[in-house]
């Protein structure tokens, strides 16, 4: 992991779509891990808002289901989908569930806690909705916490969007 960008992974989106994230190049990212039944799911509204109103400038929002914390994330692909667009319209790339924490976290997790720790915790994941906001050149800048409101980040992505 001697690069310091975020371009150099993939993974595959609910659909099953393989999915580099060299895509998402020049783009402000934040990156988000997910679930459908636990008590802040609703920061799926507040991740949708922030992606309708900036996506056109460059912002794209990464929701990345888990079932690690508390078993919260148990449904297929298909219910997630179902589940994240009637309840909360979600229209920002969703992928496959992974693991963020422990032996199996996906590399693109493991990356993102080695450039930005969790404080006095360290750098494991406490829990589903972990933010992590990305610059224009894949760089993390960023990491906020599970109970932090998406409109929380919105200075900072304004930033980040302002800045070429």
């Amino acid at each position: 992991m001697q690069n310091s960008a975020i371009y150099q992974f993939e993974a595959p989106l609910l659909n099953g779509t393989y999915t580099s994230l060299d895509q998402y190049k020049g783009q402000v990212i934040v990156i988000v891990n997910t679930a459908s039944k636990c008590g802040l799911t609703p920061q799926y509204e507040g991740l949708e808002k922030l992606y309708q109103k900036y996506k056109d400038q460059g912002l794209v929002i990464l929701g990345f289901p888990c079932n690690q914390f508390g078993q919260q994330e148990k449904g297929s692909s298909d219910e997630i989908q179902t589940f994240c667009e009637i309840n909360y319209g979600v229209s920002f790339p969703l992928f496959e569930k992974v693991e963020v924490n422990g032996e199996g976290a996906h590399p693109l997790f493991q990356f993102l806690k080695s450039k930005l720790s969790g404080g006095l915790f360290g750098r494991k994941i406490k829990w589903n909705f972990t933010k992590f906001l990305i610059d224009r050149n894949g760089r993390p800048v960023k990491r906020y916490k599970s109970i932090t409101a998406p409109a929380k980040m919105e200075k900072e992505i304004q930033k980040l969007l302002n800045k070429r």
